[in-house]
């Protein structure tokens, strides 16, 4: 068997790199020593992208894209379809757990400095991967036709009307019809299924691909490739294949299984975080919802929408709202050029730069609570103090984080 075997592989190898692909990304692969809890959430988006597209593959097999059947079709799928009920709430609190992972595998990437060189091109990638997954949970939330996800995607797509000159136009053009309609739906779909899951695909690709050709970040900001033994390999590494995939990352994927599984058994909805209670109506454009918010992982970027309450230079402020939280989305990009730090990791980073992350993460708290909330003016006057604090966490970087004083980085990666 073990020569049929060798056989099989080396005919394989002839004509596909498998053995050598293998052992470049996984077994030869040589990781920090000293990664973290932190280090888990990478591996965890990786898990629910699977489960979300194999999910969502199954659940198209019986979904209707029309306005006159997609609600009925969540029905049937969850009341008629064998197992169907466990393939929406996985797909449904798959969404959740994406969001929730992935802010996690960023809030690591900005502690321990994983933008700085040689690792810009990794961390653009992954905000180009958090742009498409925004999108793609955006057009997915509309798909079941649920009463709240119809007018809070009235809402999104309405804020392009506010753009100066093409905003109607545009609106239009993105409904396919003058209000959210069965065309809207149809496109949407199209876009969820088919469009952004080829596109994380290959920007989840891109981006191993990246890290794996300059190499991992760890706690302490150490490179591990300065220092080598006769053979070339780290003396502060481990082959990723079988110590961190077996050691590290099976055990953290068994236990986020573990309460993914407690959530999607047993709390599915979250308190109406997860799914809404007015997603369990149909689509009513008669029917307006007591209080129209998104799904809770965007709700900060909401709530800087909402902070925006005057005009500026004769513009309305729904148009500024929407600079603000596009702003908002895109400014960890340029995160590479505005740490001037000279080391990586919160570790050994001055008082300044903790300080600042942790009154940034303080406020993306506060402004995710007040996205869920009916606006009120305490309420708006505390959400755009939440704003101008996390656009200078961004803004003013240049500047603590050079004059502030470091501790020096060991040479190796501390045993």
């Amino acid at each position: 068997m073990s020569a049929a075997f060798k056989n099989f592989m080396d005919w394989i190898d002839a004509r596909l790199p498998v053995t050598e692909t293998f052992e470049k990304h996984m077994s030869k692969y040589y990781a920090p020593k000293n990664f973290n809890f932190w280090y888990f959430f990478g591996v965890l988006a990786t898990v629910v992208l699977v489960s979300q597209l194999f999910t969502g593959i199954w659940l198209t097999m019986s979904y209707v894209p029309t306005a006159e059947g997609a609600f009925a079709s969540v029905e049937y799928i969850m009341r008629d379809v064998d197992y169907g009920w466990m393939l929406r709430y996985m797909h449904s609190t798959g969404a959740s757990a994406f969001f929730f992972v992935v802010y996690l595998h960023m809030f690591r990437g900005m502690a321990y400095g994983s933008y700085q060189k040689p690792r810009e091109l990794i961390w653009l990638l992954g905000m180009l991967l958090f742009v498409a997954l925004m999108a793609e949970g955006f057009f997915g939330y509309l798909l079941p036709w649920g009463n709240l996800a119809y007018w809070a995607g009235q809402v999104i797509v309405s804020l392009a009307g506010a753009i100066p000159f093409v905003g109607e136009d545009l609106a239009v053009w993105v409904r396919g019809d003058f209000n959210i309609s069965g065309i809207t739906l149809n496109r949407f779909f199209a876009l969820h299924v088919v469009l952004l899951p080829l596109v994380l695909i290959v920007l989840v690709f891109l981006h191993i691909l990246a890290l794996h050709e300059v190499g991992s970040n760890n706690p302490d900001g150490v490179d591990i490739k300065k220092h080598l033994d006769e053979d070339g390999t780290p003396l502060d590494g481990i082959p990723f294949h079988p110590y961190y995939t077996i050691g590290h990352d099976l055990p953290a994927i068994v236990a986020f299984l573990f309460f993914f599984c407690i959530v999607m058994f047993f709390y599915p909805e979250g308190g109406g975080y997860l799914i809404e209670r007015p997603n369990y109506e149909p689509a009513n454009p008669l029917k307006t919802p007591e209080l129209i918010v998104p799904v809770w992982y965007y709700t900060p970027f909401y709530s800087m929408l909402r902070a925006v309450t005057f005009p500026l230079f004769g513009v309305d402020a729904k148009f500024w709202g929407l600079v603000v939280m596009a702003g908002a989305i895109v400014i960890p990009a340029v995160l590479p050029w505005l740490d001037r730090s000279p080391v990586k990791s919160i570790r050994y980073k001055g008082l300044g730069s903790k300080i600042f992350l942790a009154v940034f993460i303080v406020a993306f708290f506060i402004l995710g609570y007040l996205g869920t909330k009916h606006p009120t003016a305490e309420r708006t006057l505390i959400a755009q103090i939440c704003t101008a604090i996390y656009f200078g966490y961004f803004l003013l970087m240049p500047w603590y984080t050079q004059v502030e004083k470091t501790k020096p980085v060991p040479e190796r990666v501390p045993s």
